[in-house]
């Protein structure tokens, strides 16, 4: 996790806690459900950047990797084939 992703969590769970204790005001409720959305947004973005960067290989080292998948990895300049 970086840097702005551990704000982001940070502020969240603070919020969070704070809930526990009293009812938050509009303003945090906003601000709450704009942090939680934007780390998804952060999470989605580096989970898809991982699987695109994935190579799959069989049992007997051969590449098995769909031709879609390396489309996506030719395009972001990973693969030179």
């Amino acid at each position: 996790m970086n840097e702005a992703d551990e704000k982001l969590v940070k502020r969240i769970n603070e919020l969070y806690h704070l809930s526990k204790q009293r009812k938050l005001t509009e303003l945090e409720i906003k601000e709450q459900k704009k942090l939680r959305l934007q780390f998804l947004a952060n999470f989605r973005a580096g989970f898809k950047q991982q699987i695109e960067d994935i190579v799959f290989v069989d049992e007997k080292g051969n590449e098995v990797t769909s031709e879609k998948a390396k489309a996506v990895q030719r395009k972001k300049g990973l693969r030179k084939d």
